[in-house]
């Protein structure tokens, strides 16, 4: 899978680049923001996330690897597909979207096209937990580690609500440990959540 792509901007479209690489063209749809923020001839480095359909594969393009990761937790999320994800994205980039999930901001996140009030609360209530803002302290709870975590304990069948609470105590506890500098391994954190969703 490509996750990061550098190259020349050989063209600019209305959603889209084509960025040189390796000597061949590829179109990555990106933002409004980042096409009016690059030209023809420059080199450019985006954040990409390959969206593979039986009739196409589309390549998505971010400026940021929180946005990029952000796109990719959101499609997980049922009724909300990589256009409306890349959507959302384009309106309410990084911290604007976790803020808005964060203080369950309906009205905020139904001004993107497409969310109506029932597509807003579900994104509320599925991502509340897992990309919002702790409540002591603003913390980025997107990464590969929560992704797998998550993964993995909706594999074995755990509940949504169940992985939540158990991502949400995770969080706490390796920021803890983050700060005397430790660190767990993915598969020590899924045994960790498993203690945490027997005991609960």
């Amino acid at each position: 899978m490509i996750s990061i792509l550098t190259g020349t901007v050989l063209e600019t479209r209305i959603d889209s680049l084509i960025v040189n690489l390796g000597g061949a063209g590829l179109l990555v749809v990106c933002s409004p923001d980042t096409i009016a923020g690059t030209q023809v001839g420059h080199t450019i480095s985006l954040y990409t996330s390959l969206v593979v359909r039986e009739e196409s594969l589309t390549l998505f393009g971010f400026d940021t690897a929180d946005n990029r990761d952000l796109f990719e937790v959101v499609q997980g999320v049922s009724g909300f597909g990589p256009k409306l994800a890349f959507t959302i994205l384009a309106t309410l980039p990084g911290d604007q979207l976790r803020e808005a999930i964060s203080s369950e901001d309906i009205a905020r996140l139904t001004k993107t096209p497409g969310v109506g009030s029932k597509g807003a609360a579900r994104l509320v209530l599925e991502l509340k937990d897992r990309i919002g803002y702790s409540a002591n302290r603003n913390v980025n709870l997107v990464g590969l580690w929560q992704e797998q975590v998550t993964q993995g304990l909706t594999g074995l069948g755990w509940n949504a609500k169940d992985v939540g609470r158990a991502l949400t105590i995770l969080n706490q506890e390796t920021l803890a440990q983050e700060s005397h500098g430790q660190t767990l391994s993915t598969p020590e954190l899924l045994r960790r959540a498993l203690q945490i969703l027997g005991t609960s």
